[in-house]
């Protein structure tokens, strides 16, 4: 007995490290370069859990494409940074990068009354 306690705690924090390593691989983290230094830590979360949870089966929900400030929703941009279409200070019709992560997310929050839509809800400190 005196031996299997010291390897059955060793094996409980085995499980329990490598549980926690594996749930930090599921985080998406939303920090393109194209913002330089951040104000607020980047948003956070888990991609195929949120996509499950809010029953979302098509990526172009979120990666839309779209022009002249115009979004496709039948059409995914899965990929493509939002950066490439969506430049830091707004040009034309498009939306600039922030309001273009902000409109995505809290937006879709607000619509279906589900989900963060407060600053440090989701840029965690």
């Amino acid at each position: 007995m005196k031996r299997t306690l010291p390897i059955l705690l060793s094996a409980a924090l085995i499980l329990a490290f490598a549980q926690a390593a594996l749930s930090q691989a599921d985080m998406t983290t939303l920090a393109p370069a194209a913002f330089g230094k951040l104000t607020r830590p980047a948003a956070q979360f888990k991609h195929d859990e949120h996509n499950e949870k809010a029953k979302i089966d098509d990526c172009a929900v979120c990666h839309h494409s779209g022009a002249d400030g115009k979004q496709d929703k039948t059409v995914s941009s899965e990929g493509t940074p939002c950066a490439d279409c969506h430049k830091l200070e707004k040009t034309g019709k498009g939306t600039d990068l922030t309001n273009a992560y902000h409109k995505q997310c809290i937006g879709c929050h607000q619509e279906k009354g589900k989900g963060p839509i407060a600053c440090g809800q989701c840029h965690k400190r």
